[in-house]
C-alpha cells in the first residue's frame, strides 16, 4: 500500500507532459511542468539512484516557472548510453548536450549527485544564466559525518558487481537494503512524511538500467565533489544546504561557498540530505527569490 503524497494536491495543479529526445545515441525521457509560455525555465538534475520524481515536491512549490526534469541516462525511464562508461565525464557531456537541445538559456538546478554533474557541466562550458545546487556534495563523501556508512556502501556496490549478474542485481534492488538507506537519511519525526519518503525510495530508488550503470554512477558520486569545479564557475550560484546533512557537513558547505566567485549559501535547519522531500517549500521559496529579476533585470 502506497503512502499518502503530501504534495500531491499542489503538484496536480501544475500541467505536466512527458517527452523524449535522443541524446548521445540513447533516448532520454524528460518531463515538462508548468506554463509553456512562462518567462523563466529551470532545468533540474536529480540525484544518485533516483529519477525525476524525487524533485517533484520542489516543483509543487514553483508554479510560476517552466520546469524541465529529465531522468539521468540509465535511471528511471531514460536508456543507458551505448558504449560509454556512465562516469562523471559522460554525465556532464550528456547534460551539456541535453540542455543545448532541449533547454537553451535555462537556469540549472542539481541535487546531490546532480550538483556534481551540473557543476562539472557548467565549469566545462555549459552556458547557463544561474546555477542552483541543493544538498551540494561539497566535500568527499568518504569524509562526511557518516563516512563509515559510505565505506560500507563502497563494499556493497563492489560485492554486487562481482556476484553473478542476476544475484548482484537482486542484491542492489533488495528492498530491505533500500529501506535501510532511507531510514539513515530521513530526519523528520513526522510519521506521515517519513512513510512518504520511504515509499518514494521503495518506488524509485531501484529503477536503474543495470548494475554496470549503477556501479559507474556510484563511483562517480564518491570520487568527485563540487569543490573541483567551483573555482571555474562564474555564474551567480545559490547553494541550498542542510544543517544535518550526513554526506556533507554544514561547515564544509560554508567553505564551499567561498570557492565560488559569486555564490550565496542558504542553510535549512532540522533536515538532512533530503531537502527535496522533507523541506521542499522553504527550498522553493529560496529558489523563487534567487531567480526573481531585479529592477536591473538581474537577480
Amino acid at each position: 500500500m502506497s503512502a499518502p503524497h503530501p504534495y500531491a494536491e499542489r503538484l496536480a495543479a501544475i500541467p505536466v507532459e512527458r517527452r523524449s529526445v535522443d541524446i548521445l545515441g540513447a533516448e532520454t525521457a524528460y518531463w515538462v511542468y508548468g506554463d509553456p509560455d512562462a518567462a523563466q525555465t529551470l532545468l533540474l538534475v536529480h540525484g544518485f539512484r533516483g529519477d525525476h520524481h524525487g524533485l517533484e515536491p520542489v516543483v509543487a512549490f514553483l508554479p510560476g516557472l517552466r520546469i524541465i526534469a529529465p531522468d539521468l541516462p540509465g535511471f528511471g525511464a531514460s536508456a543507458a548510453l551505448p558504449g560509454r562508461a556512465h562516469d562523471l565525464e559522460t554525465y556532464a557531456a550528456w547534460l551539456t548536450a541535453f540542455a543545448t537541445e532541449v533547454a537553451p538559456g535555462a537556469d540549472l538546478l542539481g541535487h546531490s549527485f546532480g550538483s556534481i554533474v551540473a557543476s562539472a557541466a557548467v565549469a566545462g562550458g555549459l552556458a547557463v544564466p544561474r546555477l542552483i545546487l541543493v544538498n551540494p556534495i561539497g566535500a568527499p563523501a568518504l569524509e562526511g559525518p557518516r563516512g563509515v556508512l559510505t565505506r560500507l556502501a563502497v563494499l556493497y556496490y563492489r560485492a554486487a558487481a562481482r556476484l553473478p549478474r542476476p544475484i548482484g542485481e537482486g542484491v542492489l534492488r533488495n528492498r530491505l537494503i533500500v529501506r535501510g538507506m532511507s531510514v539513515v537519511m530521513v530526519k523528520t519525526r513526522d510519521k506521515t512524511l517519513r512513510r512518504f519518503v520511504h515509499d518514494q525510495h521503495d518506488r524509485y530508488f531501484s529503477s536503474f538500467a543495470n548494475r554496470d550503470v549503477l556501479s559507474d554512477a556510484f563511483l562517480a558520486s564518491v570520487s568527485h565533489d563540487v569543490r573541483e569545479f567551483a573555482p571555474d564557475i562564474a555564474q551567480p550560484t545559490l547553494l541550498i544546504a542542510a544543517e544535518r546533512d550526513d554526506i556533507t557537513p554544514i561547515e564544509a558547505e560554508r567553505r564551499l561557498r567561498a570557492m565560488f566567485s559569486d555564490a550565496e549559501l542558504v542553510e535549512i535547519p532540522e533536515v538532512g540530505h533530503l531537502i527535496h522531500y522533507e523541506t521542499p517549500q522553504p527550498a522553493a521559496a529560496e529558489i523563487t527569490r534567487f531567480l526573481a529579476p531585479s529592477d536591473a533585470d538581474t537577480r
